[in-house]
């Protein structure tokens, strides 16, 4: 504790000529976790350890930070050069109307709807993956459709009764 209380605010000051503030704190405690780990190797004069410590620790944070941005890079590429999704042709109208109607639906039914529609999943597979009975799946399914034809919305986008053909790809905004 009095480790904390003499450096915390001294270790904190460098996170933050260094970062910003909310990795600045997660820097420090860090630091204040190792300090912890190795409490009997900490010198007597502790400061100059916390701020290697830290250094070191925001080094890590940065390589971290690099490599994320490399994979971001890498995952762009791939989609740039990937295949057009199988409803990439469909207006982004079309999409706000669909995102629109499925906003009607609770979470249970939507996702009933989304596992069919979206995912091409059978009842069978989709009633596992939602972690209920096939009968429990498909009252959610059947729920979902009702709502959306009492809506009044179903019949603008006709496409989206999920047991003809799946919904249009909304872009990664579902």
């Amino acid at each position: 504790m009095e480790l904390w209380t003499e450096h915390g605010p001294r270790v904190m000051a460098y996170a933050l000529r260094h970062l910003d503030f909310d990795s600045a704190q997660d820097v420090v405690s860090e630091t204040f976790l190792v300090a912890w780990r190795k409490l009997g190797s900490v010198p007597d004069d502790p400061l100059p350890w916390l701020l290697v410590v830290a250094r070191n620790t925001i080094s890590n944070l940065r390589r971290s930070g690099h490599r994320q941005a490399r994979v971001a890079a890498e995952l762009e590429r791939f989609r740039q050069i990937a295949e057009p999704a199988v409803a990439a042709d469909v207006l982004a109208t079309e999409r706000a109307a669909v995102l629109n109607q499925l906003a009607v639906l609770t979470p249970k039914e939507r996702e009933a709807l989304l596992l069919i529609a979206w995912d091409g999943l059978t009842p069978e597979q989709a009633a596992r993956v939602a972690g209920c009975s096939l009968p429990a799946f498909h009252v959610r399914l059947f729920r979902a459709r009702r709502r959306l034809r009492a809506s009044g919305e179903a019949d603008a986008a006709p496409h989206v009764d999920a047991a003809q053909r799946p919904l249009p790809s909304a872009g990664g905004t579902a």
